[in-house]
């Protein structure tokens, strides 16, 4: 059943268990384009595609989206903050990195090429879960979405593409925790829907320094 767009509150859909940036980039890569989403049921079935911007308009269309969290031998999560050009939640703290896969791209494919895209990381990923928000962002537009959760570990340089990431920085667990509490303002509005999922899923994480 489709909720209000009022209703804040997430749906786990599914729960998986798990299994410095110092170089300069070349103003040429630029990364994919992604100006479609994968339209999708509550189950996750595709069942369209449309442009970006139109799905996100009035009561927002439900896509498929993955959001990723990397994490580094001290258990801390690597933020980034989204480029003040984005068109929507400019300037705001993000997880690692999230965004749309296209229409006929394998989703743990799309969320790897976008790691290396936006942080210039290469790492393994694992699945953790799916979660069903609908939240209106600060400019009006609608984020309605089927969010694919994956977890990595990194120990290597982080890259910024300054296009999508106006800066990174590692955080712990605990502190992220209390920071998407108490100022709501500096992170972006689905992190707060997400989040919890990683939380639940910690205990299962090989890395032992993990505070929370």
């Amino acid at each position: 059943m489709m909720r209000n767009e009022d209703d804040l509150a997430p749906i786990l859909v599914e729960k998986s268990e798990m299994s410095g940036w110092t170089r300069e980039r070349d103003t040429n890569d630029m990364p994919t384009n992604r100006e479609e989403v994968i339209l999708v049921d509550v189950k996750d079935n595709e069942i369209g595609s449309m442009d970006k911007i139109t799905a996100h308009v009035g009561d927002g269309r439900l896509h498929r989206a993955f959001s990723v969290f990397i994490l580094n031998d001290h258990g801390q999560i690597l933020l980034q903050r989204r480029a003040f050009s984005k068109y929507h939640c400019p300037g705001l703290w993000a997880n690692s990195c999230c965004s749309h896969p296209q229409p006929g791209e394998d989703i743990e494919d799309s969320a790897q090429t976008r790691l290396q895209e936006e942080l210039g990381i290469n790492a393994a990923i694992s699945r953790i879960g799916k979660v069903l928000y609908k939240v209106r962002l600060p400019n009006g537009l609608v984020e309605h979405e089927l969010d694919h959760l994956f977890v990595g570990f990194y120990r290597g340089n982080v890259n910024p593409n300054p296009i999508e990431v106006s800066d990174c920085k590692w955080v712990d667990v605990s502190t992220l925790k209390n920071d998407v509490s108490t100022d709501t303002d500096s992170y972006v509005p689905w992190l707060r829907e997400v989040l919890p999922v990683l939380l639940q899923s910690l205990p299962s994480f090989p890395c032992q320094k993990i505070n929370t």
